[in-house]
This record gives C-alpha cells, structure tokens and sequence, in this order.
C-alpha cells in the first residue's frame, strides 16, 4: 500500500502522477482546496484544523474527532490505489497522517520502523506531535510512536516538503 505525500501546491500533479482516488486533506478550514476532478466527493476527507502542537485560542487544534475521521476514512480505503495526502506544506500535518496510516492499518507493525521509513523517504518530514499523540493514545501504543517520532527529530527546514511516497 502507498501514500504520497505532498503540498497543496503539489496537489494536482501528484493526484495525477499517482493514479490516486482518495484524498485526505489536513488543512486550516478557511483555506480553499479543489479537489482533483478525478477524486470523487465521496473519497475526498477534509479535516480543518491548524498546524499546532497544542490548543491555542483563536486556532483549531488537531482533535480527537479528527483523528476518529482520519481512522474511519483509512478504514474504507479499499488499497486498489493510492492515497494522497497533504497540507499546506507537505511536512507536518500530511506527515502525522501518514505515519499515523501507517500504525493504523498495520497493528504488528514496529513504530520505530515506521518512523525510520518515514524519514527515509523524507528529509523534510516533521510529523505533527498532537497528531501523533492522538493516534499513539487511541491506538493503544503506549507512547511507543511519540517516542519513535522524537527519535527521529525534526526534519530539515523547507519552505514546502518534496513530495514523497511512503509505503504502509
């Protein structure tokens, strides 16, 4: 199974390279996104919620019932094609999201290789922490995944991440 990752200045080319038919977007709500004409509505997850690694007033914090959307919507992806997933920049949400598939979808599978192949496969990725916290605590990983993202620190300065594939 596979998931790119990319920008939202990325998205379109990377829907099309990829064949891709699901879509999972992590993104502040105000932000206008148009969805590629080839992902139908149905398979297009939109979770509005600002880049923070804890509340802030003002700011829409990752939060359980995004992760609870984000788990259900990796539920029902069939794996015939790839997954998208993106942010603004393609380096902390969209990253968070992809390791958190990665846990999710693969229980037996090591958190700290999941980590490890995240960075391979991105110099740039910084999951978000709130994101991987969430998913470390509804997944039953007792602080395995934050401790395997710590380990892994934070990934290069960018302006915008290169998109990526990242097997799961």
């Amino acid at each position: 199974m596979r998931i790119h990752v990319c920008s939202l200045a990325r998205l379109e080319a990377v829907v099309a390279e990829t064949g891709a038919r699901h879509l999972v977007t992590l993104i502040n709500a105000a932000t206008p996104v148009t969805r590629p004409a080839s992902i139908s509505p149905a398979n297009h997850l939109f979770l509005g919620m600002n880049d923070i690694p804890e509340p802030m007033e003002g700011h829409v914090a990752p939060g359980e019932e995004h992760l609870e959307q984000l788990l259900a919507f990796l539920a029902g992806w069939d794996r015939t094609s790839p997954l998208v997933v993106h942010c603004w920049a393609g380096v902390s949400r969209s990253t968070a999201a992809a390791y958190v598939a990665a846990c999710a979808l693969d229980p037996a599978r090591d958190e700290m290789e999941a980590a490890l192949a995240l960075r391979r496969a991105s110099p740039t990725a910084t999951p978000n922490p709130r994101i991987v916290a969430l998913a470390d605590a509804r997944l039953n990983r007792g602080g395995r995944m934050i401790a395997a993202i710590a380990a892994i620190g934070r990934g290069a300065d960018c302006h915008e991440g290169t998109p990526f594939a990242y097997e799961v």
